[in-house]
């Protein structure tokens, strides 16, 4: 069953879904016997960046030394996004979540970089590695207005952060500092069902709906102009 948020604060208020799975006890045990526990969590050993170092080398192939992206290799900067951010892509492109979209021709490149890494702990490390560089501020490449966009911002601040620096308990990145044209990608990649469309991409139905919220490309582009202003 589809849930809505009844909360009605009135900021992206459509795009707080969820669902309910209605399943016989047998059922429901075993998934919940699947599930991973906090103990299980607390138990998990810390990544570790001197391996993540040695590990991230095949990333820097694309996303550059120093994790500051190459625009050149349609690679987004690394450098300055939360660890716990990367983690969970990286999962994704792994799982088939994200990258298996016939026409999302970048997101097929990653998933085989990301099977290479065969384990969670060699995750955790290379997270632990890029967590150590220092993030680097882009060169915009969109044009737009910035105050048209800040508007556009509001809904995008409620999870977001009202200066666009994430909010780990929403599950949402930091957006400020980050390539331009690559946020501009995948908002198109939202828009069009590229991105988002797996059910098991909770977050990423939620930002399919609020990419749509967008009118046309010259409201992504002043919203892109306004985060680049931060």
């Amino acid at each position: 069953f589809d849930i809505l948020c009844m909360e009605l604060c009135g900021i992206g208020h459509y795009a707080m879904r969820g669902y309910v799975v209605v399943e016989e006890q047998g059922a429901y045990q075993q998934w919940l016997s699947e599930q991973v526990s906090w103990a299980d969590i607390q138990g998990r050993p810390a990544g570790d960046p001197v391996a993540g170092k040695g590990q991230f080398t095949i990333c820097a192939s694309c996303h550059g030394p120093q994790g500051e992206g190459n625009v050149a290799m349609n690679a987004p900067s690394l450098a300055g996004l939360p660890d716990w951010y990367i983690e969970r892509q990286i999962k994704h492109y792994k799982a088939g979540i994200r990258g298996a979209h016939e026409e999302d021709t970048f997101g097929k490149q990653m998933a085989p970089m990301a099977n290479m890494l065969v384990d969670e702990q060699s995750i955790r490390n290379v997270t632990a590695y890029i967590d150590t560089l220092a993030a680097i501020s882009p060169s915009p490449t969109v044009s737009g207005n910035a105050e048209k966009g800040a508007a556009h911002y509001v809904t995008c601040g409620a999870c977001h952060g009202a200066r666009a620096e994430g909010n780990y308990a929403l599950q949402a990145p930091g957006l400020a500092g980050q390539d331009d044209w690559y946020l501009k990608r995948q908002l198109e990649n939202f828009r069009s069902g590229i991105r988002g469309a797996h059910k098991q991409d909770s977050y990423g139905h939620q930002m399919v709906l609020m990419a749509r919220s967008l009118q046309n490309e010259q409201s992504v582009d002043d919203l892109l102009a306004y985060l680049n202003s931060l």
